[in-house]
């Protein structure tokens, strides 16, 4: 039988009983902050998961929805109810097809149901305004109280293959107004297993790590690390919030034992430069077992200071296609940063120009003056699916490097107009720029989209007309609600604020061929676009 999420968590349910599988948070009522956390083993967390699968079965038989059919689920993903509602609609038999409340437009969940065949959808209560637009039936999330499976057996679960499909993710940027399906199947979550298995590998010999939530479990980063968390017999901190304070994260150290910190970069990086100032703080970074950053890079500067300091990172480079593909070396020398692939996968890295190209200005020197794009080879387990992949048969990340030396990379940005938010979804920041162009052709003569790293998009504008600022800004918004309104929430400019106007040519442009430079404008305004998002 094919692995999966289920047969992992089977297993550990046997070898790790009475272990801590999750901690879950009492928060203050006034602060909102983690006091304290209790404890849910992996024989409970099995049980609970079998008793949601028993209730979901009951409910969804009901609505006539044979088994293997897809299921929407419309949910937080940051609780342990979450993690009970994925795994027990699949231990029910079904396929969850995962969507974040980041997307909130009950119109582009309805399209993307009917693209990927769903038959139910078990959405959030915050939605329950607009799931009536959704022509399917619709079920609302439950608590662990209203759990009532009555006498509903456990399913027996159908057989499967290795090309069936397991989850159904969606790209965490919208393209063509909307999100693309990312189907998984099963040769893709075996893969998925034993990558997470070296990721999540235990840093000390005979100790059981203790690691914290960090992200989505509709987002491939927070399901592919709990994969890895679940086969050790790792316990998962539930925070009060993703972006935590680093009080909590003391606290999560003190009373949960927290060894092991994964992050987002955008939210590590906050800790990073508290601890500057903060000798407690920075102490307690230099002690965790491993701090793992994932999504974007860190800040050079941050980067740097966390090596000279002693904290020991890693950064891990991964997609929502293929869940993490890459691992730096970690240590205490020049070579700590750089990048290599996960054991038993088959990747290539295809030059995308000429071998005497130039390397640019400030870049790096290295053994190879190549910029290479990373290629998942068809016959690498974590190859997304045919539906993904280039004509080759094989699918081209669109990630570029330079080989720093054989068989290790250092990350060089993208090939096309995407940008990572604060959360690490992606923005077509294209899309938006072509938007204002088609219009508003008499309002702006040139504009751009920036923002990475930062909790939405950015729009600088070089205006064509005399208008108020003020008045230019409104009028752009109105014209492009419409556009936006369909869009992630993290890819959404839907304030003013979030509109500079700048003066007609003064944006950096490069010398060849006088295209804006997205990056040189995130460098030059950067205290602008810090006072934007204070």
């Amino acid at each position: 039988m094919a692995r999966s999420h289920l047969s992992v968590l089977e297993t550990s349910a046997s070898v790790y009983a009475s272990s801590p599988a999750f901690r879950i948070p009492r928060c203050d009522l006034q602060s909102g902050e983690a006091q304290d956390w209790d404890t849910v083993t992996f024989s409970q967390f099995h049980r609970d998961v079998e008793l949601f699968a028993r209730h979901w079965a009951r409910k969804l038989k009901g609505d006539h929805v044979p088994q293997r059919s897809v299921v929407g689920m419309w949910l937080g993903g940051m609780t342990y109810l979450d993690v009970l509602h994925i795994y027990g609609v699949s231990r029910a038999g079904y396929i969850p097809q995962l969507f974040s409340i980041r997307l909130p437009n009950p119109t582009v969940i309805s399209e993307l149901l009917r693209k990927a065949g769903a038959k139910a959808l078990i959405f959030d209560p915050s939605f329950e305004s607009v799931v009536g637009e959704i022509p399917l039936p619709s079920h609302r999330f439950i608590d662990m109280a209203d759990a009532d499976p009555q006498d509903e057996p456990l399913p027996i679960l159908p057989p499967i293959t290795d090309d069936d499909i397991v989850f159904v993710f969606h790209t965490s940027g919208s393209t063509s107004g909307s999100p693309k399906l990312v189907p998984c199947n099963y040769t893709w979550m075996n893969a998925t297993i034993n990558k997470s298995y070296q990721v999540s590998k235990p840093i000390r010999d005979g100790k059981l790590d203790v690691t914290v939530w960090m992200g989505s479990m509709c987002h491939i980063g927070q399901t592919f690390m709990l994969i890895g968390s679940i086969q050790h017999g790792t316990c998962t901190i539930q925070p009060s919030k993703i972006a935590f304070s680093s009080d909590e994260l003391a606290s999560m150290a003190v009373k949960c034992g927290l060894n092991r910190l994964n992050q987002f970069a955008a939210f590590l990086a906050m800790h990073i430069r508290r601890s500057r100032d903060n000798p407690k703080l920075l102490s307690l970074l230099r002690s965790f077992d491993e701090v793992l950053y994932s999504g974007l890079p860190l800040v050079r500067e941050e980067e740097e200071f966390g090596y000279q300091q002693g904290l020991k990172l890693r950064n891990l480079f991964g997609s929502t296609e293929c869940g993490a593909m890459l691992s730096s070396i970690g240590g205490g020398d020049h070579r700590a940063p750089f990048l290599r692939p996960l054991d038993f996968t088959s990747y290539g890295f295809h030059s995308v120009i000429p071998k005497n190209a130039p390397i640019p200005e400030g870049g790096l020197q290295t053994t190879s003056s190549q910029l290479l794009e990373l290629v998942i080879l068809s016959d690498s387990g974590d190859c997304p699916h045919s539906s993904l992949r280039a004509a080759d048969g094989h699918y081209h990340t669109g990630d570029l490097f330079y080989e720093v030396e054989p068989g290790h990379y250092l990350f060089r940005g993208r090939d096309d107009d995407w940008i990572k938010s604060e959360n690490s979804l992606r923005c077509d920041t294209k899309a938006i720029e072509d938007n204002v162009r088609a219009t508003c052709p008499e309002l702006i003569s040139e504009c751009v989209v920036v923002g990475s790293g930062r909790p939405s998009p950015a729009l600088f504008i070089e205006p064509k007309t005399d208008m108020d600022q003020k008045k230019l800004k409104r009028e752009i918004l109105r014209r492009t609600r419409q556009f936006h309104s369909r869009r992630y929430l993290h890819e959404r400019i839907t304030s003013a604020n979030m509109i500079v106007i700048v003066e007609p040519g003064s944006l950096p442009r490069t010398v060849t061929k006088g295209n804006i430079r997205r990056t040189a404008i995130e460098e030059q305004y950067r205290s602008v676009l810090d006072s934007l998002y204070a």
